[in-house]
């Protein structure tokens, strides 16, 4: 007798319901059903609605904080390998804690390793995610780790906007690597911003090396917390002559001020994914959905195909 295997089902954290919902449809399924059960406290409880066993199951959830953010996608695949699921695949459009990739001052954790060591604990027996901060985290895990780039998503979009005299900048030395694989990509100048510190999210004093005079600048991040360094950036660029300044970061967290200095700062335009839900919509802010990106390398690990296309960076 043979054995046919089951179709994947598809289940969404809560703060990733949005997202879900355009992941499945792209997919060509609809959402698993799943309930959480809170207490007054504030602990909650997952339960899957309906039969997992021997199935491939999908959870997606980002990871960004609150930490309540982590704990329900540990809880949703703990929930899943308890019921017997064949392979559980954690969906992180957006891998949260990952800043904290190595102890940079003594007496500190490295939080990405700790949670890398979590999900598999849970029950990951893959993951899915985009844009990591340090490349170096799939290091972490000992399943496989599919690291997708925004980048097939971004291109495109500056190439429709044919700007002359593009340039791609990167907002600090660490990002080099990724401002010059766009600028390779588009064929274009690329200059780096040089930023110090005096603390989290607190920018003492930035520099930059290139010339951007009569240029059109696109800074590439893979994320965008305060806006500090964005803002900042932008405001030297257009000190220094450049004809306009833009933005494509892949994951918006957008705290505390975030969108004011957005609004008052010079760059034209921000372009980000919906790896993170935004909290507020602005003019400045396009968005650009990973939802069709995540659905089709979905179905190619589901189908044991390639998706080496995918990583054009």
């Amino acid at each position: 007798m043979s054995y046919q295997v089951p179709e994947p089902k598809i289940f969404t954290c809560t703060q990733s319901a949005e997202l879900s919902e355009k992941i499945a449809k792209s997919f060509g399924t609809g959402l698993g059903k799943v309930i959480f059960s809170r207490y007054s406290d504030g602990e909650f409880q997952p339960s899957f609605e309906e039969s997992v066993r021997g199935t491939r199951v999908f959870i997606i959830g980002s990871t960004n904080p609150t930490s309540e953010n982590l704990m329900e996608l540990l809880l949703m695949l703990d929930a899943a390998k308890r019921a017997s699921a064949r392979h559980i695949t954690a969906v992180m459009p957006y891998f949260g804690w990952a800043r904290q990739d190595r102890k940079d001052k003594p007496r500190v954790p490295i939080a990405a390793k700790l949670v890398a060591k979590m999900l598999e604990a849970a029950g990951a027996t893959r993951i899915i995610t985009m844009d990591l901060h340090a490349d170096q985290i799939q290091g972490f895990f000992e399943k496989p780790v599919d690291h997708l780039f925004a980048s097939t998503l971004f291109l495109p979009y500056l190439e429709s906007l044919n700007l002359p005299n593009l340039t791609i900048a990167s907002p600090d030395m660490g990002g080099s690597k990724r401002a010059y694989a766009y600028s390779k990509a588009l064929n274009c100048d690329v200059v780096i911003c040089y930023k110090q510190r005096a603390g989290s999210n607190i920018i003492s004093h930035m520099e930059l090396i290139g010339d951007v005079k009569g240029k059109n600048v696109v800074l590439a991040d893979d994320m965008v917390d305060t806006a500090g360094t964005l803002t900042k950036a932008a405001d030297l660029m257009m000190e220094r002559g450049a004809a306009s300044v833009r933005a494509i970061t892949t994951h918006a967290l957008l705290s505390g001020d975030a969108y004011e200095k957005i609004e008052n700062s010079h760059l034209s335009e921000l372009i980000v994914t919906d790896s993170i839900p935004l909290k507020k919509e602005s003019k400045k802010i396009k968005v650009i959905s990973c939802a069709e990106l995540f659905a089709d390398v979905m179905h190619r690990v589901h189908h044991n195909t390639s998706i080496s296309s995918k990583f054009l960076m």
